[in-house]
C-alpha cells in the first residue's frame, strides 16, 4: 500500500491551481470537470507519488475548515533535497514563512502557510548512517 492523495480544503480551484503551480512549484495532475460547478483537481510536487486533491468548500462546515487542516498545527510536510535552493527560490515566489529557517536533529525545516493559512514544513532530512554503513 502506499499513500495516494490527500485532501485540502480550498475556497476555489483555480486560485488554489495557480498558488500550487506557480507559487509552489507543483504539477497540475488533473483538472476534470465533474459537472454542477464540481472538479477533480489533483496537483503534486515534480516526481512526486502522493497527489494533493484541491477540494472546493461547498458546505459552511467545510467552508469554515479552510485554512485549518489540522487545527492550527502543522499538517504537511514538503521534503528537499536541497533545502537552501528551496528555501530561496520559495520566499522570491512570496510564499509566507512563519519563522526563521533552524537545524533540528532530523535536519533543516521551516515552517510556511499556504494560501489559505495551513501550515507546512519545508524539511531537509539529514542522512541517518546505520551500524552497517548503510544509509
Amino acid at each position: 500500500m502506499h499513500l495516494a492523495t490527500v485532501a485540502i480544503v480550498v475556497r476555489e480551484y483555480d486560485e488554489a491551481i495557480i498558488w500550487f503551480v506557480e507559487k509552489l512549484g507543483f504539477e497540475l495532475r488533473e483538472d476534470t470537470d465533474l459537472g454542477d460547478g464540481k472538479r477533480w483537481v489533483r496537483v503534486a510536487p515534480a516526481g512526486g507519488t502522493t497527489d494533493i486533491l484541491l477540494a472546493r468548500a461547498v458546505t459552511p462546515r467545510q467552508t469554515a475548515a479552510i485554512g485549518n487542516a489540522n487545527g492550527g498545527r502543522v499538517s504537511l510536510f514538503l521534503h528537499s533535497d536541497n533545502f537552501s535552493v528551496d528555501y530561496d527560490r520559495m520566499k522570491t515566489q512570496g510564499i509566507e514563512f512563519i519563522e526563521e529557517p533552524r537545524c533540528e536533529a532530523y535536519g533543516w525545516v521551516v515552517v510556511f502557510t499556504d494560501l489559505y493559512g495551513n501550515k507546512w514544513d519545508l524539511v531537509e532530512r539529514k542522512a541517518v548512517i546505520f551500524d552497517d554503513g548503510t544509509t
